[in-house]
């Protein structure tokens, strides 16, 4: 069989030639270079950061040594870091708070500045507290005045005396008084401080022929009878001697404290009559020929057949006058009644249905006519419910005298007893507000309005007073001698008059308690160290003001709804209105009231612009202001005499400032929050008018 032919003109097929299926693979790319770090490397990064931060601190900060006299138990830095290397501190330039403490002183609170010096010392000296002093006196019950102010009787409870050198005065009645100075050890230690009074009298014995005269000094019975040793006190006194039957004696004398005297024996002349003077009522002066000679009834020893002029007053009755003669051995009874004298007291009273009361006997209805014998009365004018009237009158005879009253409810009353107007003693002007309920927050429709503002209903009933201006650079500096408010890109903060900003909200609160410390008023902040813990909601003491007082003094309009701006409804303010972001400060800030001057680039004085109905300036515009409650978002529930949350992490501030331009930060019901201090951020005082 013949094999098969290849075809004319094929070559020979090899192994190499067959096309086979290959695996296919993408070329893949050049990843970039990392650069990973070894665990070594971090480790030295971490140290390293640390380290250079330290080295930075100690070639920048300052030696400085604080001295404390007396030595203290323990003693804290705040204001900046600190370390502290046998007993120098570094602190680098600045100012500091330290706060320290020993037993029986008392805290110290104060501030110091770091300078560029290299090596410094600052010196503390800590105050003793009060002792406890007990008072003790021979005779006792002895008044006692330390530094020319009263502080009781002896023997005393234990009275907190100030340490150091006082002076100490005794006084008690017919004795010496008794001046002394005592070193008051203080430290809350118990001291007893002890004196004898001399007496401030002379003994004068004193005889007569016939015994059993009454014996009188300067007109007042002394209760002894002669043969006596009488105690007068010194100076010049009159002695009387009366005894039936007998004419009075007297004679003046001058008497030294603790002399002894014995007047020679003093023979009384039998009067030739006598003279009985009755009157009804009893208790009447009586006086022969002008000269006093005691009250009714009252036996007279007068010569015969002379004539003596009697005359016979008391009060609230015509006095009466009689000419009489006795004769020789003769004994009268002269009897008189005394005409009472009347005035006329019209009284018209508001509620119609108040009650009278004349020294506190009920006499009917108030709005009546009454005659009063012509003596001092109290009259009384009282209704359930309203706050009573009292007051001292004494009627006139034949002169008709009007009274009228119009009782206040218990709320009126309690509002009148307080001043519109209070001052610091720096002088710093506070006014009385009477907060109503109102509705706190913005309706969701208010164009501006955030997510903070919720309405929400506040009911307030405690009365309070709020300062009429921001506190100024001057105010503050009196408390924080170092403080500077700065500047503003070359635009001065730190005048005088200008508002204090760039303080943190613990040092307002600081500086109110150290407002009232000096005002006398119990603090409002509890602090420990310089540190704000927390509050004493029924004190009276000076502190910022409770965000709902402050909503509620920038609102609130009388007979007109609230306020959206503080000028009205509408944008822009009136020219001048206040000091906000005006087209002068378009430069320095981002937004500003177009159309708007108010002729101050940055903060203006306090008080340059008009102030509201209530007398108060700046409650929008100047400088934002520091509030006292802790920062939340309220919710819907009605509350009452809100004060905010126990604690949080920040304070609420409220009102617009000279950096503010928008719809939104204009408005009263704009809310921010905070702790630090800013270049637009200051605050006012506030304090509660009455404790609870």
């Amino acid at each position: 069989m013949n094999e098969p032919t290849e075809p004319a003109g094929s070559a020979e097929t090899t192994a190499d030639e067959i096309i086979r299926p290959v695996g296919y693979q993408p070329q893949q790319r050049t990843e970039e270079k990392r650069f990973d770090l070894t665990r070594g490397q971090i480790i030295a990064i971490c140290i390293a950061v640390p380290t250079l931060i330290i080295v930075w601190f100690l070639f920048t900060a300052k030696s400085v040594r604080l001295e404390f006299s007396p030595p203290i138990d323990s003693a804290t830095i705040s204001g900046g870091l600190s370390f502290e290397l046998g007993g120098i501190h570094l602190l680098r330039e600045g100012e500091y708070r330290v706060a320290a403490s020993a037993a029986g002183y008392h805290e110290l609170l104060e501030t110091f500045e770091v300078t560029p010096q290299r090596n410094q010392t600052h010196s503390f000296e800590l105050l003793k507290l009060p002792g406890q002093v007990t008072f003790e006196s021979i005779p006792a019950e002895a008044q006692i005045v330390v530094d020319n102010a009263t502080v009781g009787l002896t023997p005393s409870p234990a009275i907190a005396i100030d340490a150091g050198l006082r002076n100490v005065i005794y006084t008690a009645p017919r004795y010496q008084p008794l001046e002394f100075d005592v070193d008051i050890i203080g430290m809350d230690e118990a001291q007893t401080v002890t004196g004898t009074l001399l007496p401030d009298w002379a003994d004068v014995t004193i005889t007569t022929i016939p015994e059993g005269a009454e014996v009188f000094i300067d007109d007042e019975t002394s209760g002894q009878f002669t043969p006596a040793i009488v105690q007068i006190r010194s100076g010049e006194r009159e002695i009387r001697l009366r005894i039936s039957g007998h004419k009075n004696y007297r004679q003046r004398i001058l008497l030294a404290a603790q002399e002894k005297i014995t007047l020679p024996t003093i023979t009384l002349q039998q009067a030739d009559g006598v003279l009985n003077v009755v009157t009804r009522p009893s208790g009447a002066g009586v006086t022969l020929n002008g000269q006093f000679q005691g009250e009714s009834p009252i036996e007279l020893a007068v010569k015969s057949s002379e004539r003596y002029r009697i005359q016979v007053f008391k009060a609230g009755y015509a006095s009466l006058e009689r000419s009489v003669s006795l004769a020789n051995g003769e004994d009268r009874t002269l009897n008189l009644s005394l005409e009472r004298l009347m005035g006329e007291i019209v009284i018209h009273a508001q509620p119609d249905d108040a009650s009278l009361y004349i020294d506190g006997k009920l006499r009917g209805k108030a709005d009546q006519t009454i005659l009063l014998p012509t003596i001092a009365h109290k009259i009384e004018i009282k209704l359930d419910g309203y706050a009573g009237y009292s007051a001292n009158i004494t009627p006139r005879n034949g002169l008709v005298q009007e009274v009228k009253v119009k009782l206040l409810t218990i709320a009126e009353a309690r509002l009148a007893s307080l001043k519109p107007r209070i001052k610091t003693h720096l002088g710093q002007e506070l006014v009385l507000l009477k907060p109503e309920a109102f509705t706190m927050g913005a309706s969701r429709r208010q164009p501006g309005r955030r997510a903070n503002e919720t309405l929400h209903d506040v009911e307030m009933q405690r009365l309070f007073y709020l300062g009429t201006k921001e506190v100024t650079n001057a105010e503050f500096k009196v408390f924080a001698s170092g403080h500077d408010s700065g500047e503003f890109q070359d635009n001065p903060l730190d005048k005088d008059d200008q508002p204090a900003v760039s303080v943190s909200w613990e040092e307002a609160a600081l500086y109110c308690n150290w407002l009232s410390s000096r005002d006398n008023l119990p603090p409002f902040y509890l602090t420990e160290f310089g540190k704000v813990l927390g509050i004493n909601p029924r004190a009276t003491g000076y502190r910022l003001p409770t965000e709902a007082e402050w909503a509620w003094a920038a609102r609130q309009v009388a007979a007109e709804a609230p306020l959206r701006f503080p000028w009205g409804s509408n944008l822009p303010p009136p020219d001048r209105y206040g000091n906000y972001a005006d087209r002068s400060a378009a430069h320095l800030v981002g937004r500003i009231v177009f159309g708007y001057n108010d002729n101050y680039i940055v903060s203006a004085p306090v008080g340059t612009f008009r102030p509201d109905q209530k007398g108060i300036y700046d409650m929008a515009g100047n400088v934002a202001e520091w509030i006292n409650n802790y920062y939340d978002i309220s919710g819907v529930d009605e509350t009452l005499d809100p004060l905010g949350p126990d604690s949080g992490e920040y304070r609420v501030i409220r009102g617009s400032s000279w950096m503010h331009g928008t719809i939104t930060d204009l408005r009263i019901s704009f809310r921010d929050y905070g702790l630090e201090g800013r270049q637009d951020l200051g605050f006012r005082i506030a304090r509660f008018a009455e404790a609870t």
